[in-house]
């Protein structure tokens, strides 16, 4: 497994802990991360993007909802609610990033972790946000 989509898979454990735990999980986030995984760059990303969730979740959360038609978020899947602020975390915030990797590993996580129908559900979201974001950056240009 590609060292990136490690840290992506160990942020999600993160995250899902926090979903259902609360935030006093993130006390444990860096020795879990550090437990599971050897490789320093690995452990260091994976931190970043659970840091990165946590510290824009409300905007994260609103990003999803205003594209997500009859669906609350508090009622999705945790998995899949997880998947969509770490993907929309990286599409919003990680210019670093590609979105096309964005939503592809975060399609990879659904499918390895959720249901089967995970995949196209996080695909069909993050494609909504990618092009509002595509949107809002091309009203902004001069």
């Amino acid at each position: 497994m590609k060292k990136r989509s490690r840290a992506r898979e160990l942020a999600l454990q993160v995250l899902y802990q926090v979903d259902l735990r609360g935030p006093e999980v993130l006390a444990e986030a860096n020795a879990f991360v550090r437990t599971e995984e050897r490789d320093l760059a690995t452990c260091d990303f994976a931190l970043r993007l659970v840091e990165g969730v946590q510290q824009h979740r409300e905007e994260l959360d609103r990003a999803i909802q205003a594209v997500a038609q009859n669906w609350e978020i508090g009622r999705m899947a945790v998995i899949d609610r997880n998947v969509l602020r770490l993907a929309t975390y990286e599409l919003l915030h990680c210019t670093d990033i590609p979105p096309k990797v964005s939503i592809n590993e975060a399609i990879e996580l659904g499918k390895r972790y959720s249901t089967q129908n995970s995949g196209g559900f996080i695909n069909g979201i993050l494609d909504k946000i990618k092009d509002r974001e595509h949107k809002a950056q091309d009203a902004q240009a001069p």
